[in-house]
């Protein structure tokens, strides 16, 4: 498969240490860079910052998100830069 990822958590294994685009279910939009991940998706982001229209609308820091809150995971190089 491309960029070596075979199984759904190699996406997420490839973009630790890297800036990725989160959109949870509430319909809010965080991006920073990811730390730590487990098997239930749970993620830790640094530097997290709350998206509107493709401009930070809050910025967060550290945190968790929990997995059954996220509806897609993007990596960095889709994020778009503004």
């Amino acid at each position: 498969m491309a960029n070596g990822i075979e199984r759904p958590l190699d996406l997420l294994n490839s973009s630790k240490g890297k800036e990725i685009l989160v959109q949870l279910k509430n319909e809010k939009q965080m991006v920073g860079t990811l730390l730590a991940f487990d098997i239930h998706v749970n993620i830790v982001l640094d530097n997290a910052k709350e998206m509107a229209n493709g401009e930070v609308k809050r910025s967060i820091g550290l945190t968790f998100l929990r997995g059954d809150t996220i509806i897609f995971i993007s990596p960095a190089s889709s994020v778009e830069k503004k």
